[in-house]
């Protein structure tokens, strides 16, 4: 595989501009404990994104965006474009994380459209995916997974598919007490690779980045970075401490 291996820490909507600025130096900083094999990313919270583009500007640390707009200009008060996101230098947008996906009712056929409109901007879509407890539970987990990929990837080209990230997120395993194992996560990482080896053929499927967003923390880190279809995390909680966020990313070499 000559996929990318992937560090990125989604912070959410934590931290004030000053805490948040604080955790960006600390990071930047810290550039030399990350592992220099993997690429490190951060998601911080809209409003800080143009002095964080700045800060970040002479370091190895890539920005990305957790939302955008299908559109790049017009009339749609509080949104935000990727052409703007662009103009900051926004490297990756995440795109239907569970959140966006309760809370605020994202279907597939917005994210896709999300999607084409980050590619046509040369932004890289961190597309999200995953399942609740009720639906592990039912046993129809690998089905949802699939059909939330295939409805929302499986119309883009080939060439446009290989550049998306995905990651996979257990949300029946965040927050709730339950935790997902590795031979858990390693299974539908693989699952993933396979069903677009299928339509796609096993070039662009060994190309794409899968990373596992499910409470990925530094004393499970070496163990789901060892499973062989699981390229990377997205980090959650553990993003929003720079020392722990190094100690992921360094599980890779130990």
């Amino acid at each position: 595989m000559n996929n990318r291996k992937i560090i990125a820490g989604n912070w959410k909507m934590n931290l004030d501009y000053n805490e948040s600025k604080e955790l960006i130096q600390n990071i930047a900083s810290s550039e030399d404990d990350f592992n220099s094999d993997a690429e490190v990313v951060v998601f911080p919270s809209m409003p800080f994104l143009s002095v964080f583009h700045e800060l970040l500007k002479d370091n190895n640390v890539r920005l990305g965006a957790q939302n955008c707009y299908v559109k790049n200009s017009g009339a749609f008060t509080g949104e935000t474009s990727p052409t703007q996101l662009k103009s900051l230098g926004v490297s990756y947008c995440l795109v239907g994380h569970s959140e966006r996906r309760d809370y605020f009712t994202e279907d597939y056929e917005l994210l896709a459209k999300k999607i084409k409109a980050l590619l046509e901007v040369n932004i890289t879509p961190v597309f999200c995916c995953g399942e609740k407890l009720q639906v592990r539970e039912s046993n129809v987990y690998k089905e949802f997974v699939m059909r939330q990929i295939e409805e929302s990837l499986f119309s883009l080209s080939p060439q446009d598919l290989s550049k998306v990230v995905i990651a996979y997120e257990p949300v029946w395993a965040i927050g709730t007490g339950k935790t997902a194992t590795a031979e858990q996560a390693q299974e539908i990482h693989h699952l993933i690779r396979n069903r677009i080896a299928k339509d796609f053929g096993e070039k662009t499927a060994n190309s794409m980045s899968i990373l596992y967003g499910g409470s990925m923390k530094p004393d499970n880190a070496r163990e789901l970075l060892a499973q062989k279809d699981i390229d990377g995390g997205l980090i959650g909680g553990a993003s929003l401490d720079a020392d722990m966020f190094a100690q992921i990313s360094t599980s890779y070499s130990e």
